[in-house]
């Protein structure tokens, strides 16, 4: 009876993930043409709670995606232009001094800033100053805002979806790594094909209009939300993710040569932590209720390319942290066996 209960609990988790994929990509596909990829990986950062930085030239709808994905969930949403004048209370609320009408004393009331919403649309997060962009590291990681001596705990659920743009350098103020490793993807968003092209300019250039629908609500997330922390992971697995992590750091023990050479440091535990239950996000949008491998192999680049750094040498002869994290893919087995008996991943386990 209760082997029958799981596979019966299962089948419903499958099917209720799915269920709301669906919905959001054909309310999505009323606005946004191709980028499924992109669209994918935003859906499994939903699912699992975190927070995502989109990264592309201009015009390939980065804004628009997010604002239309906000208009598929039930939730309050809020857009933030990041600007070089834009100060910390400016994003995150402030207190105002005034006066209470019954008693005629004055008192401080906090007055709720941008952040106070589900959805939030930092746009051009790049624009603005360290001072304002370190604002929102409190929010990301604790979901609270401290004004003064007082916490204002921020609304759950609670997304940061931030776009940047990569060409433009005058004026622009590099993320800190601190506040990169708190989101859980970095995503390219890439020219559309040809044919795609050709829907959007058809699309955009009528009177027709798009007809979006919420199709999910708060609870409903959050419910989808702890289903996906409740899908099981094997350890070899769980060791598969801290094996690619673990090779990303130099001077410790069982770092490949190329590593050392190409990389002035390697991605935290944050990155481990973010590509298994992403990888448990992914396998429940495929219909799976167990982890493999390749779920990992999948959301590696995502996972950890805002959390490499390479060094002078290695950019000088055009190697990307993509590049280096596709080797680590090629070059680190899958099979348990092979894995734990080699040497070299062996010195990685006893570090």
């Amino acid at each position: 009876m209760t082997a029958e209960r799981t596979s019966l609990n299962e089948a419903t988790a499958i099917r209720q993930l799915g269920l709301a994929r669906e919905k959001i990509r054909q309310q999505l596909s009323e606005v946004i043409v191709g980028q499924h990829d992109v669209i994918e990986e935003l859906l499994i950062c939903l699912f699992s709670r975190g927070h995502c930085l989109l990264e592309g030239v201009p015009g390939l709808a980065k804004t628009l995606m997010i604002s239309t994905l906000s208009r598929t969930l039930n939730l309050s949403f809020s857009r933030i232009q990041f600007t070089p004048d834009l100060m910390p209370a400016d994003i995150t609320g402030t207190e105002i001094l005034e006066e209470n009408r019954a008693t005629g004393a004055r008192e401080f009331r906090f007055l709720q800033g941008p952040l106070f919403g589900n959805v939030i649309l930092a746009d051009e997060i790049n624009r603005t100053p360290p001072k304002t962009q370190a604002a929102l590291l409190e929010a990301m990681q604790e979901r609270q805002i401290t004004a003064g001596r007082v916490r204002h705990r921020l609304p759950d659920p609670f997304f940061v979806l931030a776009t940047q743009n990569p060409i433009e350098q005058e004026g622009t103020y590099p993320l800190p790594e601190a506040q990169q490793d708190r989101f859980m993807f970095k995503v390219f968003v890439k020219y559309p094909s040809f044919n795609e092209e050709f829907e959007i300019a058809r699309r955009t250039t009528t009177t027709l209009t798009d007809h979006v629908i919420p199709v999910l609500t708060a609870e409903e997330i959050l419910s989808l939300q702890r289903l996906v922390r409740e899908v099981p992971v094997s350890d070899h697995v769980v060791r598969y993710a801290l094996t690619l992590v673990r090779q990303t750091r130099t001077g410790e023990a069982g770092t490949p040569d190329y590593i050392q050479d190409q990389l002035n440091w390697g991605a935290g535990p944050r990155a481990v932590q973010f590509l298994v239950l992403g990888a448990k996000a992914r396998a429940l949008l495929h219909g799976r209720t167990h982890v493999t491998t390749e779920d990992i192999q999948a959301l590696a680049k995502p996972v950890l390319r805002h959390r490499l750094v390479v060094n002078f040498a290695a950019e000088s002869e055009g190697i990307t942290t993509d590049d280096v994290i596709q080797r680590l893919i090629e070059t680190t087995p899958t099979k348990e066996d092979e894995l734990t008996n080699d040497v070299r991943f062996q010195k990685i386990f006893a570090s």
